[in-house]
């Protein structure tokens, strides 16, 4: 395995730089792409990806079927996404994700799509990879969105793992300075938490509401779910005694 890595990797290392680029990008997405994504993200990036990709595909390294592009081994893949740098990667995946939030606005599935796309490119990134104070908040925000989406799904787990990455972008005394958004994102964290059967997890969302909401309007739907999971703990004098 390890002779098949190095002959990959010497494999890549020739290329033009600017096919290794676009192979690079396709690697931060997964294993494959279709034509009409990788569009977007040209658009988005401004930065021209088709071409070298078609070269990458004559080289081997992709297949092309119909309108899809795919690694033509998840080797590949790995030894692609592996040359970059841990901080490089971080930092790219965070310019896709924030390159991709604004076209993520509307109703439609291509929206509901690029939405999920992009919270998850700054979700790989991470907070260490925010350059400017203005970025926790959208990467937040687009987080809130995405849990959102995940709920009307009906999926609970990708949910709480949305807004748990919003959570984690918010800032030292985001409960000051954002509000709204901060309790929005742990209401709606510790919802899923009762959900998902997580009560490590709403415990420990719900003594951050009630130690910082401002109103006991504010910190009723997490009383609520506390109350619910007595409940459900087969703990019900208690959970009457809350109620």
């Amino acid at each position: 395995p390890d002779d098949v890595a190095i002959f990959l990797t010497n494999l890549i290392r020739v290329l033009p730089e600017d096919v290794k680029s676009s192979l690079f990008v396709l690697s931060c997405f997964g294993a494959s792409a279709d034509r009409a994504f990788i569009k977007t993200l040209e658009s988005a990036l401004e930065k021209k990806l088709l071409d070298n990709l078609d070269l990458a595909v004559s080289e081997g390294l992709l297949d092309k079927t119909g309108d899809q592009y795919r690694f033509s081994h998840d080797r590949i893949q790995e030894a692609v996404y592996t040359m970059m740098d841990v901080q490089v990667r971080r930092l790219t995946h965070f310019s896709h994700g924030m390159a991709l939030a604004p076209l993520a606005d509307g109703e439609d599935d291509e929206s509901n799509l690029l939405l999920l796309t992009a919270a998850n490119q700054l979700n790989l990134a991470g907070p260490e990879a925010v350059q400017d104070r203005s970025q926790n908040v959208i990467a937040a925000t687009l987080n809130l969105r995405a849990g959102k989406k995940a709920m009307e799904m009906s999926d609970f787990e990708a949910a709480h793992s949305y807004f748990d990455c919003g959570i984690s972008f918010l800032r030292e005394n985001h409960w000051d300075e954002y509000y709204d958004l901060s309790l929005e994102l742990f209401d709606l964290a510790a919802k899923c938490a009762l959900v998902n059967g997580d009560l490590v997890s709403l415990n420990v969302l719900s003594k951050q509401v009630l130690q910082k909401a401002h109103s006991l309007d504010d910190k009723l739907n997490v009383m609520y779910f506390l109350t619910c999971s007595l409940a459900y703990s087969s703990r019900l004098p208690e959970s009457i005694e809350n109620g």
